[in-house]
């Protein structure tokens, strides 16, 4: 017997379905039923045609009518609504736009491919000229032939969603200042706000105007342009507008047909894609269906689903239903200026949300090994079951490989797998494409670690919330990048220093450990907790994404409010880099980590002579910063920067007495602070009050990349002896003055107020109320800043004070010693 089916609808579901229905029943009669001219195409294509990237508009079209029609036997009808279903006699009516006539059609089985529509909220002005949708190829035309044609100078984007992101990207290719606006607090609202907040970031190196949790309230139409009233009070202008709000379930028809409908509003299907009337089935992203992770109705509006959908419901039409729907976890991926963001499975958010238990974990790694060169960053974050380490969902934001690794945790989670399979993942490694522990498997390995409490993480935002009374925010990075930037009010202990001043770390509060991108961190971690302290917690991500988290979101530019609006800027880049003709060292760091490129750049500047330059390639994104901040103290001249992609492009200028002293106007470029001045301090007080100014200023300039002398002298000498010093000989004299003066530091006492040294522990334990770095802290800190510490010999002999009861690193000196560096300093002081 010969079946009739009847397909309202084409593109991804509609189509699919009936190219498969005819490659395995030769013999059945199909009919496809379009209301509009195109069947089958490209859809995601079509912001890529507005922007030039595609330039042939017939490469969007997958099959025309004729074609579609002609090698599958499908009687093909466009310009035909299908106006109302009647599923009692298996009828459906037809209006046929071509010449307005109306008329029925019957079915053996129907297939519903009605798609989505654009949502269009009821602002003022919505239907002014010049305010668009995207949706299929005629909205497509439209804009093209306005972009190309009127040559408009700006627009606004309205919603932030895979779509609106895609269409601001290419119409800032054609050259178009463009502004998105957007009601939630971020961009991707699909994604977690950590992970969004990198592309944040990335819109202002685009110089793309960015509007976060600020709706449209009104538009209005001018002579010339538009402007846009924000809910802020913000007025825009713009040239032209697109709208990319959303999409919702095309039900209408549907509803009409008496239906059942989700509470998504999208037609219910069963897990054989029929809905709740017999022989009537549905596809695409009009159907909604249990999501495999929660058993909550969902909707996916993406094509790979519509496509498998297609080819599930055609088996089950022709062999029965045996093929069951599994649902669509909402694997997505979408280029973002020159990023890609990709999602699959369930964010944080979302699984709160569901009431889902839920962990996660960040890990920043590159895009391929780093020793190879080209290597990019990347950010990768998975959500997980704390109890079993089922996979629930993963986000990654990157330059390159971002696809393969989102498709990776797809497949686990599609799989119903955990963590574990996370670790086992065997991937082709070699140095151009992967590393050996490739990213995913290392959020698998951080993911077990959390499951077995070898570590806490912190979000961004819960480490933000750190409270300074039972608190202590430890930095295990290097001094070095520790000066570069930091949180405030944290404390800096090197993490392979850290076992030697566990001492100096507070047991009775919660640690916050932080390092640049989390890995240190969480060594730091384990040290401590095997060490007795209970209560640590490491951010997760590090500095790089708290940072990112943290800093401003919006980027609240403005165009089309002068003749003189911003252009776009060539090939991306941020700051020119001016012709140089001294002497040119070019060093290579990309695909070194943090803190991998400002350590080459200290190493590499070093090798050339005051005055020449040096050019550093680094692709780790915060380098764009840490450079201006490096150079900043250091004394050195950032001459510019550039980045293109992934990769920055430093130009530094090595500081020289000559180049302060140049006459006229300073070379063009980022200028920084390039004195060249030393300090030194003479300390000749052992009173812990005094102590402690002295250090606090001696940490301080060090920390702007100062070289700081400090010249000990007289009752000075107290301040820097050993706690626990060695047996040594000494007379009767000597002994007398070693009784009575302070044996180290710890025993200064105060110059008023000390009390008998009741003042002294007083102000003890008002400065670890106030988090204030003990003297002995500030001590260790300034060695490890190199700040340089001179006994006086003279003051030794006269105080009976031998070299062996000093700490490690002072270097035992005269008075010409200090002299010599006073000579080159511009402040100096006497405490």
């Amino acid at each position: 017997m010969q079946n009739k089916y009847v397909i309202i609808g084409g593109v991804a579901g509609g189509a699919t379905t009936a190219a498969r229905l005819r490659r395995i029943d030769e013999n059945a009669e199909i009919i496809m039923l379009e209301k509009g001219e195109h069947i089958s195409y490209a859809n995601c294509g079509l912001p890529y045609y507005i922007g030039g990237v595609i330039k042939d508009r017939d490469n969007l079209l997958v099959q025309t009518p004729e074609s579609f029609g002609g090698r599958f036997n499908i009687n093909v009808r466009i310009f035909s609504e299908v106006t109302d279903i009647d599923s009692e006699s298996q009828t459906i009516t037809i209006k046929d736009h071509k010449n307005g006539k109306a008329y029925t059609e019957n079915y053996d089985k129907l297939v519903l491919s009605p798609g989505a529509q654009p949502v269009k909220p009821p602002i003022p002005g919505i239907d002014s000229k010049n305010i668009f949708t995207l949706r299929n190829v005629d909205d497509t035309d439209r804009i093209k032939a306005f972009v190309d044609d009127e040559k408009p100078r700006s627009a606004v984007v309205v919603g932030a969603g895979f779509i609106g992101l895609e269409m601001a990207e290419n119409l800032h290719q054609r050259g178009i200042n463009v502004t998105v606006v957007e009601a939630a607090p971020q961009v991707m609202n699909m994604m977690d706000p950590e992970m969004a907040a990198i592309l944040h970031q990335h819109f202002k190196e685009q110089e793309v105007g960015l509007y976060l949790q600020d709706a449209v309230k009104e538009f209005r139409q001018n002579e010339d342009d538009l402007s846009l009233i924000l809910s802020s009070g913000e007025t825009l202008k713009a040239d032209f507008v697109v709208l990319s709000i959303g999409v919702k379930p095309d039900f209408l028809l549907a509803e009409k047909a008496g239906l059942q409908l989700g509470n998504r509003g999208g037609i219910v299907v069963d897990e054989f894609l029929q809905t709740s009337k017999e022989n009537i089935y549905a596809v695409g992203d009009a159907i909604e269906f249990p999501h495999p992770l929660t058993g909550q109705s969902s909707l996916a509006f993406l094509a790979g689903p519509a496509n498998k959908q297609g080819r599930i419901l055609a088996d089950n039409l022709v062999y029965g239903h045996k093929r069951k729907y599994q649902g669509s976890i909402g694997t997505a991926i979408a280029k973002v200026f020159e990023m890609t963001a990709a999602t699959t499975g369930l964010s944080d958010k979302a699984l709160a949300q569901a009431g889902v238990p839920h962990q996660s974990t960040i890990v920043n790694a590159g895009s391929h090994a780093g020793y190879y060169p080209g290597s990019t960053n990347m950010v990768l974050k998975i959500t997980f079951n704390p109890e079993n380490g089922k996979l629930l969902g993963g986000q990654v934001v990157g330059y390159e490989g971002v696809d393969k690794r989102i498709d990776m945790l797809a497949a686990i989670i599609k799989a119903n797998g955990d963590i574990y399979d996370l670790q086992e993942i065997e991937h082709a490694y070699a140095p151009p494409f992967s590393s050996a522990k490739d990213p995913v498997n290392q959020a698998g390995y951080n993911a077990e670690n959390i499951i077995k409490g070898l570590f806490r993480p912190l979000s961004p935002y819960k480490f933000h919330e750190w409270d300074h009374s039972d608190s202590c925010l430890l930095d295990v990075r290097t001094p070095d990048e520790h000066s570069l930037n930091a949180i405030e009010g944290s404390i800096n202990i090197e993490l392979d220093k850290l076992r030697e001043h566990l001492d100096q770390i507070p047991r009775d509060k919660n640690l916050y450990i932080f390092c640049g991108v989390g890995l240190r961190g969480y060594v730091a971690t384990r040290i401590l907790k095997q060490n007795g302290f209970d209560k640590v917690y490491n951010l997760s991500g590090g500095l790089k994404v708290y940072q990112t988290a943290l800093a401003g979101q919006n980027n609240p530019l403005k165009f089309n409010d002068s003749e003189d609006a911003v252009t776009v800027k060539e090939d991306n880049v941020m700051e020119k880099i001016p012709y140089v003709s001294t002497k040119m060292l070019e060093v290579d760091a990309c695909g070194l980590q943090c803190p991998g490129p400002v350590l080459k750049l200290k190493e590499e500047i070093a090798k050339i002579g005051p005055g020449d330059e040096m050019q550093i390639k680094a692709s780790d994104p915060g380098f764009y910063n840490d450079v201006a901040s490096w150079c900043n103290v250091t004394g050195h001249t950032l001459v510019g920067r550039s980045k293109k992609g992934a990769e920055i492009t430093a130009v530094i200028r090595k500081k020289s007495e000559e180049s302060n002293n140049l006459p006229g106007k300073m070379p063009e470029g980022i200028q920084t602070i390039d004195k060249g001045d030393n300090k030194t301090i003479i300390v000749f007080s052992d009173d812990l009050d005094r102590a402690l100014a002295s250090f606090v200023i001696a940490n301080g300039a060090a920390s702007m990349g100062k070289k700081v002398t400090m010249f000990f002298t007289f009752w000075g000498l107290n301040v820097i002896k050993r706690q626990n010093k060695p047996r040594t000989k000494k007379g009767v004299m000597d002994k007398m003055f070693g009784l009575m003066m302070p044996g180290h530091a710890g025993k200064l006492p105060l110059s008023n107020m000390n009390m008998g040294g009741i003042g002294r522990t007083m102000m003890k334990q008002r400065m670890k109320s106030k988090n204030v770095d003990a003297l002995e802290v500030m001590i260790d800190n300034a060695k490890r800043s190199e700040v340089q510490m001179i006994a006086c010999q003279m003051s030794m002999d006269v105080m009976g004070v031998q070299g062996e009861e000093l700490i490690d690193g002072v270097r035992i000196g005269g008075v010409a010693n200090y002299l010599e560096e006073a000579e080159a300093s511009n402040l100096n002081l006497f405490i």
